[in-house]
């Protein structure tokens, strides 16, 4: 290992949907942030200069202290210059640049993290680079081998490599052609023709009308039922997957609004569990022929697909590897984590340092920092800093709190792991229905978590594996079904977190105290958001989310905080009623919504991102979905676009002329959308 006087630091850098910057100390993760945190627009990606400088200003660097940036673009390898990626970046020429594909910045963002000293390395998602982007061809077995002239048209699909003495070696590599929109099915995958994680994000937009967390399909396959659907999605054949297109025409009733998806509720999650369930025979099938190639005790794994926890079950039961670690950051979001890994161990051939196991990867939040907060919300809260706050907690849950729960830096994906979660009684049937529509206003379908002290996690479910990250699932153990009703699921099942006093000493604690309170150390966790929204990120926005919805306590750092009566507006969300009004709007004026014509794309603070596309035949409105060149992208908070709405005329040039509206592309295309809102 080269020795250096001063620290050497390398940035990772993902510049896919999901975008985030990961940077390294001497080998370490000193901090990681994804960019929806920072802009507050769930599936932010693209441009990383905010998520660059958080990450630059929590170490006290400049980038000139770097000394190595790798990067992942997925659809580029950035060959035109490294200043500009939708916007400008921070990317200078003093420091050497590296560009890496995606499949491969995922496997080292599994290898980096895994606690593993030889593993097989799986990645299977949507859609990677091209054939002719890929970095990791080199001695690899690949099926598909287009001709030149074509390989910009096959994208990765799944990838396998081989982790030994600090080497990352490809096995195999799979390719699918490019096949968006064919014939237009409503349930078509949007990228490749043959992608198992493109097919499950085509069914999950097909149910849930946006690009919303493929999870949640996950989350309603309980609830269908068995044989209604019988025939295969996938033809498996030769270790390969393809899916089969006989089948799709079909599928002509896509999810409008969520008015629909309540009324023909049985038709959506009868689907949902023939997708799981084909989704689950496919990945086994890759990974057991994947396995044959080049046999492991140990697999780590990542892509999007990954995320999947009841699939992660059946990998860990049915197969031929005895042990699995599964990047917690699985999907795009954890580019930036592989790419500073690259960095490290392969560009600047360093020996892999072990990973803490913590995720909790964001800058901390303490001391003056929380005083401060909470002195700027002095007229609607409360709060006091005792010794014991956390038995005073764990005491406030025993009785049937609902506990907003900040600590110390964020985690770093989906998961809410104990440092900015959601926390109640799981043995309070209520705690769902209430949490669901009181606090996250969400769908009433949606599962939760349970968390659970590791040492103590066989004792209420069928397991003998840790699952610290929330993404392997575990059937609850019949004794205590009744007994912890909120955290499970219908199947019986539960998606566990185990904790570890060596990784969240804190929230171990907390379970500590409250199993010496309630007799059992499990809690319900959720993720502090709501939906729609990513997780909080700072002390401000996490007493703006409790000042606005039913949470009883907040805990930030050690703050005990509670709400004063001037406090305490009435719960609202008023993104949600705009979102159902406006789609609403567009099914009853097609032809009207048609002559405003454009595709714009509304970024509400804090709250949700919305395409609105009056360019097609059935203008639509969806969530997260990516906009490639929107007519306008009109940036405006909650409260201003409520303000909108009333009088889009006089309001509009109002708020445009106070800089309340900001436009990113022509304001005469902002102003016509504004139209939208005289539809009735």
């Amino acid at each position: 290992m080269v020795k250096s006087e001063k620290p050497v630091y390398v940035l990772g850098t993902g510049l896919s949907h999901d975008g985030s910057a990961c940077l390294l100390k001497d080998g370490r993760i000193r901090v990681a942030i994804e960019k929806e945190r920072l802009t507050r627009r769930k599936h932010d990606g693209g441009n990383d200069t905010e998520a660059i400088s958080y990450c630059l200003e929590a170490a006290g660097i400049t980038y000139n202290d770097l000394t190595l940036v790798v990067q992942n673009a997925n659809f580029s390898m950035l060959r035109q210059g490294n200043d500009w990626w939708q916007g400008p970046r921070a990317l200078n020429q003093t420091v050497p640049v590296v560009t890496i594909s995606h499949h491969l910045a995922h496997a080292y963002s599994a290898i980096g993290t895994s606690p593993f000293e030889e593993a097989a390395v799986m990645v299977i998602d949507g859609c990677g680079n091209s054939f002719d982007d890929c970095t990791d061809l080199e001695g690899a077995l690949a099926p598909e081998n287009p001709s030149p002239e074509l390989r910009h048209l096959y994208f990765e699909k799944d990838s396998y490599y081989v982790f030994k003495d600090n080497k990352v070696t490809t096995v195999h590599k799979d390719f699918s052609p490019w096949g968006a929109n064919l014939k237009n099915y409503p349930m078509r995958p949007n990228t490749t023709l043959h992608s198992i994680g493109g097919l499950y994000l085509a069914a999950s937009m097909y149910v849930f009308s946006g690009f919303e967390d493929p999870g949640k399909l996950m989350g309603l396959a309980p609830y269908g039922r068995p044989g209604i659907y019988d025939f295969e999605i996938f033809e498996l054949k030769d270790g390969r997957t393809f899916v089969r297109y006989d089948w799709m025409e079909a599928f002509n009733r896509p999810c409008r609004n969520y008015e629909q998806f309540k009324q023909d509720f049985q038709y959506y999650a009868d689907i949902a569990y023939w997708v799981q369930r084909e989704l689950e025979r496919a990945i086994l099938y890759v990974i057991n022929a994947r396995y044959e190639l080049a046999p492991s005790k140990r697999l780590a794994y990542a892509g999007g697909v990954a995320l999947n926890a009841v699939a992660n079950r059946l990998i860990l039961k049915n197969t031929k590897f005895k042990d699995i670690y599964i990047q917690p950051a699985a999907g795009d979001n954890g580019l930036a984590v592989g790419c500073a890994y690259y960095g490290w161990m392969e560009a600047l051939k360093q020996e892999r340092v072990l990973h803490s196991g913590s995720m909790a990867l964001g800058r901390p939040y303490r001391g003056r920092r929380v005083a401060k907060a909470l002195e700027a919300y002095k007229e609607s809260v409360s709060f006091a800093a005792p010794d014991d706050y956390i038995q005073q907690t764990a005491a406030l849950l025993a009785a049937g709190k609902t506990v907003g729960w900040f600590q110390d830096g964020a985690e770093f994906g989906p998961r809410a792991l104990g440092h900015r979660s959601i926390l109640a009684d799981p043995r309070r049937v209520e705690m769902r229905d209430f949490i669901n529509a009181k606090i996250k206003f969400r769908e009433d379908f949606r599962p939760f978590a349970p968390s659970v002290l590791a040492e103590d996690a066989s004792v209420y479910f069928d397991c003998d594996y840790e699952s610290p990250y929330m993404i392997l699932i575990a059937p609850v153990r019949p004794e205590w079904r009744q007994v912890i009703p909120s955290v499970t699921h219908l199947d019986q099942s539960a998606r566990i977190q185990t904790v570890k006093a060596s990784v969240s000493p804190k929230y171990y604690e907390l379970l500590r105290a409250f199993k010496e309170q309630a007799g059992i150390s499990v809690l319900l966790n959720t993720s502090f958001n709501r939906r729609g929204m990513p997780i909080v990120e700072t002390p401000e926005q996490a007493l703006d989310f409790f000042l606005n919805c039913d949470l009883d306590v907040l805990v930030l750092d050690n703050f005990i905080v509670r709400k004063l009566p001037q406090g305490m507006p009435e719960p609202a969300n008023l993104t949600e009623q705009f979102v159902a009004d406006i789609r609403g709007v567009l099914e009853r004026n097609v032809d009207a919504a048609r002559k405003i014509g454009g595709v714009y794309k509304l970024n509400v603070t804090g709250a949700r991102t919305l395409i609105i596309d009056l360019s097609t035949d059935k203008p639509t409105m969806l969530e997260g979905a990516p906009a490639p060149n929107p007519s306008a992208v009109i940036n405006i908070t909650e409260k201003d676009l409520q303000t909108l709405r009333t009088d889009p005329d006089n309001e509009g040039v109002k708020l445009f002329y106070a800089g309340k509206i900001k436009v990113e592309g022509g304001a005469e295309h902002a102003m016509r959308f504004t139209q939208i809102f005289k539809l009735k």
